[in-house]
C-alpha cells in the first residue's frame, strides 16, 4: 500500500486502551454524552423519521439499533439513522482547521458495529478515539471547503477505521478498508452551497453507512486499489494535492478527542462566537437604533455563513442554521437561540428581514491568517445617532479553550433528552455515561436511549 495508508493504518491497529490518559478517557465520554444528547434532539425531525423507515426496510444476522426507537436493523442502516439524528440540530462538535467537520458524525459508525459483538465500553471508547484521530488528522491539512470537496471525505475515513478497530482488523485488513472507504467515495461541497437541503445534515451519515460497508468488505478479505491516496489517479492526484499528515495525539500531543469544539447553541460551528456577542450586543442598545451591523471575520466564517445571497434570505431549516445574518438577527430579536428558532414560520418570518438586511459579512484577511488558534471575529453595530459599538470574540465557549464547564453539558443533555426519554431515564442516561469505562456491554448503553 502506500506510505499514506501505512501509516494511517499503523497508528489505528497499535492504538491500545493503556495509551489513554485518564483526561483523554474523560474528554472522549464528554463528547459521547453531548453526542448522544444531540441525537435525542433531532429525534423528531423529518430526516430523521425518512431515515428510520428506510432502516426498517433491512434486517441482518448480527442486528443493532437506533436509537430512540429501538428498531432493530443492519449496523449500516442504524449507523446512518443515528447520525441524521446526531446532526440534525446543528449542535454536535466540531473542528476549527483547515477543512472544518464534525468528528462526533463517526460515533454511530462504532456504536453500530460494537452493539451485535457485545464489545465493552472501554473497546468503544479507544475505537471513538481512534476515528476521531484518524479522521480529524485530515482537516488539519486539507482546505476541504476552499478546494470544493465535502467533509465526508475524510468522515467514511474515520468510521471504516472506528468500525475496523471494533471489528478487531489486522494492519492489511485495516490498510483495504482505508482503501476500499475513500476511493469510491469523495463527496462534492455542494451539499453546503447555495440554498441548503435536507442532505446537508444527511451526507456524513452516508459517509458513516459507507464507511463500516468499507471494514466489512477488509473483514471478508476483499482487497482495495494498493494506492488509495499517492497512486495514479489517486486523492492526491484527483482531489488534495500532495499532504503530509501531522502527528497523531500521544502523550505529548493533545488528541483530537480533547481538541474538538462542543457547541452552545445549535448553529453553525463558526457562528457561535458571533452569537455570543449578540447576546452583549442586545443588552447594551434598542434594536430599533441599530442602523448598521457590520461583520468581520475569517474566511472559513465568511464562506460557510455569510457570503452567499440565500442566507439574506432562507427558505429551509438547513440554510437559516448556516446563514449568520439570520442567526444574528433571531438572537438580537429574542435573546436566544434554540431549536424553536427555526420553525418555518420564524425562518420566513418577514419582520426578521428588515434587520437581516442591515448586517453585513466580510473576511478580514488577518483573522484568516490567525485562523484557527484564535479564530478572531468582530462584530460593529452602528446606530442611528452615529454611537459606535465593537464586541471581539477569540474563542467563543465551547471552544476547547473555553471550555464548556460539566453542569453545562449535563444541562444540555438532559434539555435534549428529557423530551424523548423523560427526566429519570435522561438522568439514568447520564450517570451512567459519567461512568462509561465502566460498562461491561455497549448495549446497555443503547438500552438507555429508547423512547
Amino acid at each position: 500500500m502506500d506510505r499514506t495508508t501505512e501509516d494511517l493504518a499503523a497508528y489505528a491497529t497499535s492504538l491500545s486502551y493503556s495509551d489513554l490518559s485518564p483526561e483523554v478517557v474523560h474528554q472522549a465520554k464528554i463528547r459521547v454524552i453531548d453526542s448522544l444528547g444531540c441525537a435525542m434532539g433531532g429525534y423528531d425531525s423529518q430526516p430523521s423519521q425518512i431515515a428510520r423507515r428506510l432502516a426498517s426496510m433491512y434486517s441482518s444476522v448480527r442486528p443493532a439499533r437506533v436509537l430512540g426507537s429501538g428498531q432493530v436493523t443492519s449496523p449500516d442502516m442504524a449507523a446512518f439513522a443515528n447520525t441524521i439524528m446526531i446532526r440534525y440540530l446543528d449542535y454536535n462538535d466540531a473542528i476549527s482547521l483547515l477543512g472544518g467537520g464534525h468528528p462526533s458524525d463517526m460515533m454511530p459508525a462504532v456504536l453500530a458495529v460494537a452493539e451485535p459483538q457485545h464489545s465493552s465500553a472501554q473497546d468503544v471508547i479507544l475505537a471513538v478515539v481512534a476515528a476521531y484521530e484518524i479522521g480529524g488528522a485530515f482537516p488539519g491539512v486539507i482546505p476541504f471547503m476552499k478546494i470544493g470537496w465535502d467533509q465526508g471525505t475524510f468522515i467514511i475515513i474515520g468510521s471504516a477505521v472506528g468500525a475496523g478497530k471494533i471489528m478487531g482488523l489486522s494492519h492489511e485488513q485495516m490498510c483495504h478498508a482505508i482503501s476500499l472507504a475513500i476511493t469510491p467515495n469523495v463527496p462534492t461541497r455542494q451539499s453546503r452551497a447555495g440554498e441548503l437541503s435536507m442532505w446537508k445534515g444527511c451526507a456524513t451519515a452516508d459517509a458513516v453507512r459507507n464507511g463500516i460497508f468499507a471494514a466489512l468488505l477488509a473483514k471478508e478479505g476483499m482487497t482495495g486499489p494498493y494506492e488509495p491516496f499517492e497512486g495514479r489517479h489517486g486523492v492526491w492526484e484527483q482531489v488534495t494535492g500532495p499532504f503530509k499528515l501531522n502527528p497523531f495525539g500521544s502523550h505529548d500531543k493533545p488528541f483530537v478527542v480533547q481538541t474538538s469544539n462542543l457547541k452552545y447553541f445549535p448553529a453553525e460551528g463558526n457562528a457561535q462566537a458571533p452569537l455570543a456577542m449578540a447576546m452583549k450586543i442586545r443588552n447594551k442598545l434598542k434594536l430599533e437604533d441599530i442602523e448598521a451591523i457590520n461583520v468581520q471575520t475569517y474566511w472559513n466564517a465568511y464562506s460557510e455563513i455569510g457570503s452567499e445571497p440565500q442566507k439574506w434570505d432562507p427558505q429551509t431549516r438547513e440554510t437559516a442554521d448556516h446563514s449568520l445574518p439570520y442567526l444574528l438577527a433571531v438572537a438580537l430579536q429574542d435573546g436566544t437561540i434554540n431549536p424553536a428558532s427555526f420553525t418555518p414560520e420564524r425562518i420566513r418570518d418577514p419582520n426578521l428581514r428588515p434587520l437581516m438586511n442591515k448586517i453585513t459579512v466580510s473576511e478580514n484577511p488577518e483573522f484568516t491568517l490567525t485562523h484557527p488558534d484564535p479564530s478572531i471575529t468582530e462584530i460593529e453595530v452602528i446606530t442611528a445617532s452615529g454611537e459606535r459599538l465593537v464586541e471581539r470574540s477569540d474563542y467563543p465557549r465551547g471552544h476547547h479553550r473555553n471550555p464548556m464547564s460539566e453542569q453545562e453539558v449535563e444541562d444540555k443533555f438532559m434539555g435534549q433528552c428529557e423530551p424523548v426519554l423523560t427526566s429519570r431515564r435522561a438522568r439514568t442516561a447520564l450517570d451512567t455515561l459519567w461512568k462509561l469505562e465502566e460498562v461491561p456491554d455497549i448495549g446497555r448503553i443503547i438500552d438507555l436511549f429508547q423512547a
